[in-house]
């Protein structure tokens, strides 16, 4: 099979535990990696269930940053597109929390901005921006759409249905976004609950609705 590496059931890899082809890195089930762990192909990165990403954790394809959803792009924890930026939902930023296209500012949900809003809406109502950079938030509001579950970790469950755990050592999951958010929220300490609490405008029917979380029922 002309495999330089061991335990190869592959062909033609110089890596390790391998059963996908052409890998260079270690346990992949995809083809043609540099990186570990992938299950997609052309991946220099790590654990990347998507293709040809040079970041890690990505299930999207031809991602250069870490975490994302999306496509294309050279941020973290994008959903959209095509984004330099990080945590954006729209496509082609270099800002950053956009959801709308092509902005070069931060916080804006419309089209070609340069300039950052004074005001923004926080829970439906208006906020001076500078009062909501200054406010305290917790950890538990930066979540991740996927974590990388190693294989002493899994569940039977999760083993039948990820079978190239055998060979990557783990598998990376990908977690829906209220479902990321609801655990994050709900492992978090009351420490961190009580600074979402303390956001400006803070409503808990609107906090509900965003993050199946009801901090009503927290302590």
């Amino acid at each position: 099979n002309c495999n330089t590496g061991n335990r190869n059931t592959g062909n033609w890899n110089t890596g390790n535990r391998n059963t996908g082809n052409w890998n260079t890195g270690n346990r992949n089930t995809g083809n043609r990696n540099t990186g570990h762990r992938n299950t997609g192909n052309w991946n220099t990165g790590n654990c990347n269930t998507g293709h040809r990403n040079t970041g890690d954790c990505n299930t999207g394809d031809c991602n250069t940053g870490d975490w994302n959803t999306g496509y294309w792009n050279t941020g973290d924890c994008n959903t959209g597109d095509c984004n330099t930026g990080n945590r954006n939902t729209g496509n082609r930023n270099t800002g950053h929390r956009n959801t709308g296209n092509w902005n070069t500012a931060d916080f804006s949900n419309g089209f070609f901005n340069t300039e950052e809003v004074e005001i923004i809406n926080v829970f439906d109502k208006p906020c001076m921006k500078s009062v909501w950079d200054e406010a305290n938030k917790p950890n538990c509001l930066y979540f991740y759409l996927t974590q990388w579950i190693d294989e002493s970790e899994m569940s039977d469950v999760e083993k039948q249905e990820n079978p190239s755990f055998s060979c990557t050592g783990g598998y990376l999951k990908k977690y829906d976004y209220k479902e990321a958010f609801t655990k994050s929220v709900t492992e978090a300490s009351k420490e961190d609950r009580d600074l979402i609490r303390a956001l400006p405008n803070f409503n808990n029917e609107k906090f509900l609705e965003i993050s199946g979380v009801d901090l009503s029922q927290l302590d």
